[in-house]
């Protein structure tokens, strides 16, 4: 499973007066697909952290096409681009309920070693489930 979806829906308190999704919540919105992506890999960001890995965010990029709204219905499309190494980058689609593009987006982030806040490769044990898929 390269790429993950995941449905969430726009609540009030993310718009701004016009209705719309304020432009900053797009990094949740992001952040939320990336926690769900790896929750299908049987793994979590807590489990990682508690393993002594985290993963702070390196770059984020992101290209409003339409405006999210309020109680609109999202489906967040977070899809893994290439096998990590000391990154980890993903992309990222927002479509509303009629399946209209609303938003891309791109992040990469860097695994970080908590005792020593240094970066280090990919964890073995995350490897060892992401490489398959990249074979299928």
């Amino acid at each position: 499973m390269l790429t993950n979806e995941l449905k969430t829906r726009v609540r009030y308190g993310e718009t701004d007066q016009m209705g719309y999704v304020y432009y900053g919540n797009y990094a949740q919105f992001f952040e939320m697909g990336r926690v769900e992506w790896l929750r299908n890999l049987n793994t979590s960001y807590k489990s990682m952290e508690n393993r002594g890995v985290m993963l702070p965010v390196l770059n984020l990029h992101v290209n409003y096409i339409k405006p999210a709204k309020y109680d609109d219905l999202l489906t967040i499309k977070t899809t893994l681009i290439k096998v990590p190494s000391v990154k980890i980058e993903f992309e990222f689609e927002i479509f509303n309920e009629e399946n209209i593009l609303l938003t891309t987006g791109y992040t990469s982030l860097v695994f970080i070693d908590i005792k020593k806040n240094k970066p280090i490769r990919c964890p073995a044990y995350l490897l060892e489930i992401i490489v398959p898929l990249f074979n299928q």
